[in-house]
């Protein structure tokens, strides 16, 4: 059976194990909280010694959120295609077969996924250890290394709360998924309401942004090709803190009517983040100019430093606490959606068919769950997932450009019928801009690059044994 005809089997399907109990307002709300992260305070601080220029910052945040929202309508078009759990790699399934899909689906569990579980955790456990000191009962061994690569003993008191953190999270979602989109809610809610207050305060701060150090840098003194490779640079941070909308796909088979409803979550809620998001750093830019906010160390997050300024000591520890509900929100709402994609994976004989297994009282993937946090927090042992994450973020694109292709490809067989928001001129743009990046990060660094691709590739083998194990046929 090709690819193309499983998708009138799979809409046809109405035996769904898991329970649609998630409304447009919480798919929305869950689309906001996988998004607004730490990257919101800390990614101005990179973009300014990038830019040096407050125009071109903003404008670098309002052109990333711009090439995802295209993004967000052509996964919208995409949600139209199954009704199945799974997202992405059934779209892909659908589009391009089976190897390619599980190319992505292996990659995002070995790497990307589980490494923007691990390091969303030890983001929340570093900032809750700036407020309550953790003991370190390893620290004596903090120097052990596995090929002066892995430490596994450093930070040790921070990635103990880190896994202890992830296997809470895990244990309250896998006794069903409105604990935790609840949850989700209420930490969504306060996030926004926290930003909003920041967003004003800093338009109301009285003081000048040019007061504190020299002014930004004048534009006329940069040459075009320097530019365009400083404003890539900045794009990359702030498509960082826009990233993981397109995780909402992988629960569409736990969403209400989610062929309309799924859609009006994607758009909604990247809507939302992408405004909070140019707002918040313009009210940045309104109490530090570019070449001060360039200053700020590793150390340090700029937001913390711009609510210092406006509100002393109050506003320090007001950010603070605001970052460590952004990072515990983004990372529940990324606990929820991950184990999905294993579910959809297993149950077409791709994982490990115990992850297509169904909770018999609470109706979750508990068994799915159980692996992405276990390998999460061997991430956070090993203290590597910045690392991987880095290596394949070339990758993540390549799979971005190569779903908007997807839906191309069946918007010209007519398998998609349904109305997609500027096509085709939006999933096009999308294609360009993923294949610039993947080509950029290549010639940028090509050593990193070239061991995101074997890193991927590393699934050929991963995908023989699911085969052979498996039925190999589609369910």
């Amino acid at each position: 059976m090709s690819s193309l005809t499983n998708v009138t089997a799979d809409n046809k399907s109405n035996d769904n194990l898991l329970n649609r109990s998630l409304g447009l307002g919480t798919s929305i709300l869950l689309v906001a909280g996988l998004m607004i992260g730490s990257g919101a305070f800390k990614k101005i601080a990179p973009m300014s010694q990038q830019l040096g220029n407050s125009t071109y910052i903003i404008l670098a945040w309002i052109t990333a959120g711009i090439i995802s929202m295209f993004g967000a309508f052509t996964y919208a078009g995409l949600a139209t295609l199954t009704n199945k759990t799974g997202g992405i790699f059934e779209y892909l399934r659908l589009s391009f077969g089976d190897f390619i899909s599980f190319l992505f689906g292996w990659s995002f569990f070995a790497i990307i996924g589980s490494g923007a579980i691990a390091a969303l955790a030890f983001i929340f456990s570093q900032s809750v250890n700036t407020i309550i000191s953790f003991p370190t009962p390893f620290d004596h061994y903090r120097y052990v290394s596995i090929s002066g690569i892995i430490y596994p003993f450093a930070d040790s008191g921070i990635k103990i709360f880190a896994m202890i953190v992830i296997a809470l999270l895990t244990w309250l979602n896998c006794r069903g998924i409105k604990p935790g989109a609840v949850l989700n809610n209420i930490v969504t809610t306060a996030k926004i309401a926290g930003i909003v207050i920041l967003i004003f305060a800093g338009l109301l701060y009285n003081g000048s942004p040019g007061n504190h150090i020299a002014p930004a840098i004048d534009p006329v003194t940069i040459n075009q090709t320097s530019f365009f490779s400083s404003f890539m640079a900045a794009m990359l941070s702030a498509l960082w803190a826009y990233d993981g909308w397109y995780s909402i796909t992988f629960i569409s088979g736990e969403i209400r009517k989610p062929k309309q409803n799924l859609p009006l979550a994607i758009i909604g809620g990247v809507g939302i983040a992408m405004l909070l998001y140019v707002l918040l750093n313009y009210s940045f830019l309104q109490v530090f100019s570019p070449r001060d906010l360039a200053v700020t160390s590793q150390n340090e997050i700029a937001g913390v430093r711009v609510a210092g300024a406006i509100m002393g000591k109050t506003g320090t520890l007001l950010i603070s606490t605001l970052i460590i509900i952004c990072t515990f929100g983004a990372l529940n709402a990324t606990i929820i959606v991950n184990a999905r994609l294993y579910f959809r994976m297993a149950e077409v004989n791709r994982f490990f068919k115990s992850s297509a297994t169904v909770h018999s009282l609470f109706r979750t993937p508990h068994i799915a769950l159980v692996w992405s946090g276990a390998w999460s927090c061997l991430l956070i042992i090993t203290g590597t997932f910045d690392l991987l994450t880095n290596l394949v973020v070339f990758a993540s694109y390549f799979f971005f450009g190569l779903t908007a292709w997807g839906l191309i490809k069946l918007k010209r067989k007519k398998v998609i019928t349904a109305k997609v928001i500027g096509y085709p001129f939006t999933p096009a743009i999308v294609i360009v801009f993923s294949l610039a990046l993947v080509i950029n990060n290549f010639i940028v660094d090509p050593k990193q690059s070239l061991i995101g691709l074997l890193l991927v590739l590393s699934a050929v083998p991963f995908h023989w044994y699911f085969k052979r194990s498996g039925k190999n046929k589609f369910v």
